[in-house]
Parts: C-alpha cells; structure tokens; sequence
C-alpha cells in the first residue's frame, strides 16, 4: 500500500506493516468474498473502521465493506456464501452476515456489514438520515465521518484508498473532517459525539477546527434520537479513556443536551474538598472504578460512578459555620439518574441498577470506625442485592482524597466491612436473607387466608431476622404470635 503521508515516515510504514500482516490474517475471508463480488461485476473494498483498525493493529473479525452494488444484489451474492444474512440496515443499504471460515488453522466467527456507495444527510426537522446511493468509492469515503475513517482497500487486489489523507492523520493521531466539518455534522450531527467517542477509544486529539464547529453546532444534536445517543454515549462511556471524550461533550457544550447533570457539576464544590470541584472528582471516580474492573469494561458500574453526585447541586445548602453541605444529594441524585436514562432510553433493568447504586453509595460512610452492629450490615447486604460487589467497588472509588492517612483509614474500614459480611455470609447465608418462617407457614400458624395480612407478618419476620440474625423455629413461631396478638388489640 502506498504512502499517503511522507510527514512521519517511521510511523506510516510501522503502520502498513501492521495492516498488511492483519490483512494477510482475513484474505481467507475478505477475499473470498471480494471474488464473487468480482465474478457478479461489482467491485468490493474493505472499509472505514476496518482499514483503521489495521493500520493500527487491532483489526477483529468485525468487517465493513463497501461496494457499488445495490442491496438487492448483495443479498444475492452474499446469501449462498454466509451462514447467516440479516436485512435490519437494509433501509441505509447495509446488509449483515455472519461468516465462519478457518483462518489460521483455526474455525472463526466473522461479523460482515456491505454497505452500497451512499451518501446521508438530515434536514432541520428531521430525526432520521435520508439515505441515497452513490456510484464511486470516493463519493462514498468524502461523506464519512473523519479522515481516519475514510480509506478504504479495494479487493481482492488490496489497492489503498486515501483521497483525504487518513493515513497522515492516523500517524499523527488527529481527528479531522474529510470535508470541511461544519459539513460533516450538518450531515449528521451524531458525529459530534462520534468525535469525543473516537478521542475516547483512540486517545486521539481532536482538530481545533472540529472542536470549533462543535460547538457551534451543538443544538443540533438536539435532532438525533434519543436511541442513538444513547449507543454512542455507551460507547463512550465504555471505552478506554472515557474521562477524555466526556471532558470534550462538556467542554463544547453537547453534554448540555444530551448529559446536562455532568456540566452542572462544574460549578460545585465537594464538601470534603473545597479546592476540587464535584465534576473533577466525578471523573477521577470513574476512572477508578475502572481500574477496580475485573471481568471487562462494566457499563453499570461506570454509569453509578458517572452519575453518583448529580443530586448535589439541587441539595447544596451553604451552613452557619462556613462549610456547604449536600444533605440527602445521593436520593435526590438517584431520582434525577432514572429520569435522565429513560429520558435516552435506557432497560427499565439498568436504569433501576444504576439508579440503586447511585441511592446506596454515601450508606458505607455511616459505618465510621466500625460501629455497625451486625443487623446494619445485613440490611447493608440485603439494600445492595446482586449489586453488592458493584458496590463495594463504586464505595472504594468515590475516596478521591489526597490525604493519605485518611484515604488509608477510609480504605482499612472499607476492608474490615468487608470482612464482617464475609463472615456473615458465611455464618448465615446473608445473599437469601428470607424470614425463618414462610407464607404458607405463617398462614397455617395464623389461621388466615392469603391477603394483607401474611404480607405484614412477613415483613415483621423479615425485620426480626435483620435485626437478631437467624432464629430457632420455635423462637420465630412465638414472636410471631406474640406479634399477631397485638395486632388485634
């Protein structure tokens, strides 16, 4: 592949030797499916974050391409040689399949998406991209959403593509515009996020010229459904320097519209530490909830740490004695985290976990020097549920202190916490903390039938489990009648 940029030699060629060799490790694929393309009298070029993600070593087993040929005739070319086909994009001229192949003495699973030339924009009023077809590659890489993603590879001859000097770009680690970029993002203004999602993944820079635009043209994100905000904020927020894409959504005005909680955290003060604003603390918490990960990215997780203190602003009180105080800031914060991710469409699942998160994470600085009995810890256990290890990891990183003697102390009581449910857990099976005695018991014991009532005594036999650990049945049976006859008093 030829050079498109002879600024930073060294690292264009250290580049191509990356893409060649990952190339090499799909032809068994790619150019498999190039030749049928070939042989139906369409051409087939290997595209946008594939040809990227090569030339920067990372290329997986997803695929784009890109063809001149309409979606009707890449069903038929692609339907015989796939596993699978679906047609879900087919309305914006992509087609999906999966293909299985041995590639390097291995059975792998390739993701395929052939999209036809085309070209997108949005009217002012309009939610959806209005799609129409083009008949050249560069047609095609000119209205993508930055250099970096516009070259492409023709196939199978693996010709390189760089009408826009994405491959400069790349070396130099820049995110610029193939047009100019008030274009772009009057094209579609997702790709304003798509710029601090790409910062994000890539830790690329943003050009100054694209940052100016966006801000500018921040209202216009205003256009672009809730659905597909929320996907690239995910993909944002998923990534690997999260603080640095979403500092770029604050900094040209986008989180106003789409995360307007973040940058009203700007002008807040921490209670503890006055010299630190709540939006900086904000981002050194995600960043260490991040480095507390042990299974993958989290998205829950990230999302509480993200949203863990926007009650404070709403809850902010200036005292008599000088200092600021966010008295209940995690309810209120928890109100506001559901209202703003069913605002972008988020599961009615992760909202309610996030949201609990969000509620529970100030509970642990009650436990001060280890004063909890043991009933608090179990309620403790029993508020979190299935969230309790997020928890724990969302509680170790709100500490942002620079105080080491308190951050030390804040940490051996978080251990020792710990350590008080592990033995609990271990003594009383604390995950299924169910009262001693259950529905049908309590209904035999009471002589009633099912209503209002066995819902009461269970909770008053929950209560007592919480309070006093677990009970003989006899004991549980008596203090339920006892209870029982004083309610009918």
């Amino acid at each position: 592949m030829p050079n498109a940029n002879e600024d930073n030699p060294r690292a264009l060629s250290q580049a191509q030797d990356r893409a060649v060799s990952e190339l090499l490790r799909v032809s068994p694929v790619a150019d498999d499916l190039a030749r049928r393309f070939q042989e139906a009298g369409f051409s087939l070029a290997l595209v946008g974050g594939s040809v990227r993600d090569a030339l920067l070593g990372r290329l997986g087993n997803d695929l784009d391409f890109t063809t001149d040929a309409r979606p009707e005739d890449v069903l038929k070319i692609v339907r015989p040689w796939a596993d699978a086909v679906w047609e879900v994009g087919i309305a914006f001229g992509t087609v999906g399949c999966q293909k299985d192949a041995r590639v390097d003495g291995a059975e792998q699973r390739f993701q395929v998406e052939v999209t036809t030339y085309r070209s997108e924009a949005y009217d002012r009023t309009s939610r959806k991209p209005e799609v129409s077809y083009g008949d050249s590659i560069e047609q095609d890489l000119v209205r993508r959403d930055f250099t970096v993603n516009a070259m492409a590879v023709a196939l199978p001859e693996k010709t390189f593509v760089d009408p826009h000097g994405g491959l400069g770009d790349l070396a130099e680690r820049v995110l610029r515009t193939p047009g100019t970029p008030e274009e772009s993002f009057s094209d579609d203004p997702l790709r304003m996020m798509r710029a601090a999602r790409f910062a994000a993944q890539l830790d690329f820079e943003v050009a100054p010229e694209v940052v100016a635009a966006m801000k500018a043209m921040a209202g216009r994100i205003e256009i672009v459904s809730a659905e597909r905000v929320r996907d690239e904020l995910n993909k944002l927020v998923l990534s690997a320097h999260p603080a640095k894409g979403l500092a770029l959504l604050v900094d040209t005005g986008l989180a106003d519209h789409v995360l307007p909680e973040l940058p009203a955290l700007r002008l807040e003060r921490d209670e503890h530490h006055r010299h630190k604003d709540v939006y900086d603390h904000t981002l050194i918490v995600l960043e260490q909830a991040m480095a507390l990960e042990t299974e993958g990215p989290d998205l829950t997780l990230r999302l509480a740490a993200l949203l863990h203190d926007i009650g404070k602003p709403r809850t902010r009180r200036f005292e008599s004695d000088g200092r600021v105080s966010f008295h209940h800031h995690e309810v209120v914060g928890a109100k506001m985290t559901k209202k703003r991710m069913t605002a972008l469409k988020y599961s009615n699942e992760l909202i309610k976990d996030v949201s609990r998160l969000v509620e529970l994470h100030l509970r642990f600085h009650g436990y001060g020097e280890g004063e909890w009995t043991d009933s608090a810890v179990r309620r403790y256990v029993r508020d979190a549920g299935p969230l309790l290890t997020r928890l724990h990891k969302l509680t170790r990183s709100d500490c942002t202190t620079r105080n080491k003697r308190k951050a030390n102390n804040l940490s051996r009581a978080y251990d020792g916490l710990e350590e008080r449910i592990a033995r609990l857990q271990e003594q009383e099976e604390l995950d299924s903390i169910r009262p001693d005695l259950d529905g049908n018991e309590i209904m035999e014991i009471l002589a009633v039938r099912p209503g209002p009532a066995v819902g009461q005594a269970y909770k008053f036999l929950l209560e007592l489990r919480l309070e006093n650990g677990p009970m003989e049945r006899d004991a549980a049976v008596a203090a339920l009648k006892e209870w029982w006859a004083a309610q009918e008093q």
